[in-house]
């Protein structure tokens, strides 16, 4: 996969790609209007250029409160958000799924798996939402995308959080041709388990 010329997508606003990242941005503008006061810490995982929380805190009144790490495996793309990231946004160039990436910000208020899970094996999804247990503060919330084409894996992905302890806040409908799901945490945040890899790209994609 070429993820230089994925993300390229993101300029084309009739693009699917374009108007998924619409959404994800509404809804990390609806995460941080509900944090509570205090520091809002936030990672993304698999960030690409970061324009998911990057473009929302340009603005967002709770931005100073912000205290993110992004992490993205592609030095090109993690340097396109570096250039772009205000002082209390750190990008690590670095494999996201690696748990040691994540000392020392979590647990978060707001964690992004966006971009992730169609492009993991079903275990891997699975493995990802029991580790983010390790990321989430309680009342954390979570934001991720899948596709919905088949196998729409989408009301499969709701139950695995739900089991885990999440409770649904929004999921977006099947017609809009591709699915951002919204998960509050709920439990009791777990310690962070350093050295453990939460998924691995399948090429090409699932």
């Amino acid at each position: 996969m070429d993820w230089r010329a994925w993300h390229q997508r993101y300029d084309d606003p009739d693009s699917d790609l374009s108007r998924r990242l619409q959404v994800v941005r509404a809804q990390v503008r609806a995460a941080l209007d509900r944090a509570p006061a205090g520091p809002v810490p936030v990672v993304s995982l698999c960030a690409g250029q970061g324009r998911d929380l990057l473009d929302v805190l340009e603005d967002h009144p709770r931005r100073t409160d912000v205290r993110a790490r992004l992490v993205e495996l592609d030095p090109e793309l993690a340097g396109w958000a570096r250039e772009r990231a205000p002082d209390n946004v750190e990008v690590i160039t670095g494999d996201a799924s690696l748990t040691d990436h994540y000392d020392g910000f979590v647990p978060a208020e707001l964690v992004l798996l966006c971009g992730i899970f169609g492009n993991i094996a079903n275990a891997d999804i699975q493995r990802t939402i029991a580790g983010s247990r390790q990321l989430c503060r309680t009342g954390a919330t979570v934001i991720w995308t899948r596709h919905r084409g088949d196998p729409d894996l989408v009301p499969s992905i709701c139950d695995w959080f739900e089991f885990g302890g999440f409770e649904r806040v929004w999921v977006s409908d099947k017609e809009a041709r591709f699915g951002v799901g919204v998960h509050r945490y709920v439990g009791v945040p777990e310690p962070l388990v350093k050295g453990e890899s939460l998924f691995s790209f399948v090429p090409g994609g699932v």
